[in-house]
């Protein structure tokens, strides 16, 4: 039997979508409103998932000798997957939470990175926080180490200087420099001291002799005799 090329064209494009996205979900939307499967499928573009209603002979087609061949457990009733490019527990929260206020959906399980997800995976995915929740929590998770290092950092210059001031205040504080005096002035060289240095040659000052009569010999005095 010669398939439809609108056929030929949906099974190329399931495979291309599970062999490119990171998750899909299958679900089965028997009961729902087609306004209802549109208000999902708007919620879920929002989260980088597309939502497709699909044939299951179809995607069993696509999915055969791909990773996610194990996705053809789910393959039961009307189908509707959610081919997933973005953050896998948004999607998993926003199905859970649209099968609470519709119960009519019924989420089945899928596939990640081909490996099987069942329902309780699911449920699991919908606990975690959201991709930007945990990007903040860990982005916290390395600045904590840095301002701590920055906080002892900081700490070590002060803790230093109180450390020198205590000591400096327990010796009985700082020593007062004395102080300077003015460099003398450096005699010029080749210039000799002003007070003139003492002569070999001066002699002490000797009386000048008594002038006596030439030729007349002087009195003795020892030989002096007194008068009668």
């Amino acid at each position: 039997m010669k398939v439809r090329p609108d056929k030929i064209a949906t099974v190329d494009d399931v495979r291309a979508r599970v062999t490119t996205s990171t998750t899909a979900v299958v679900t089965e939307y028997r009961g729902l409103t087609v306004a209802e499967i549109s208000r999902l499928r708007r919620t879920l573009r929002t989260l980088g998932a597309d939502y497709k209603v699909l044939k299951n002979t179809l995607v069993r087609r696509a999915i055969a000798g791909t990773g996610a061949e194990a996705m053809g457990a789910y393959l039961e009733g009307p189908t509707a997957i959610a081919f997933v490019e973005g953050d896998v527990s948004a999607v998993a929260k926003a199905l859970r939470d649209f099968a609470r206020e519709a119960p009519r959906l019924v989420v089945k399980g899928g596939v990640l990175d081909g490996r099987p997800l069942s329902v309780a995976d699911l449920s699991a995915l919908a606990d975690l926080p959201s991709h930007e929740v945990l990007l903040a929590q860990f982005a916290g998770a390395l600045a904590a180490p840095l301002r701590t290092l920055a906080g002892l950092m900081k700490a070590v210059p002060q803790n230093l200087a109180y450390g020198l001031s205590a000591l400096i205040d327990a010796r009985g504080g700082a020593p007062v420099a004395a102080p300077t005096e003015p460099p003398a002035a450096e005699t010029p060289a080749g210039v000799e001291d002003a007070a003139p240095a003492a002569s070999d040659d001066v002699t002490d000052e000797v009386t000048p002799p008594v002038a006596t009569t030439e030729g007349a010999a002087a009195p003795d005095v020892a030989d002096e005799q007194p008068a009668d």
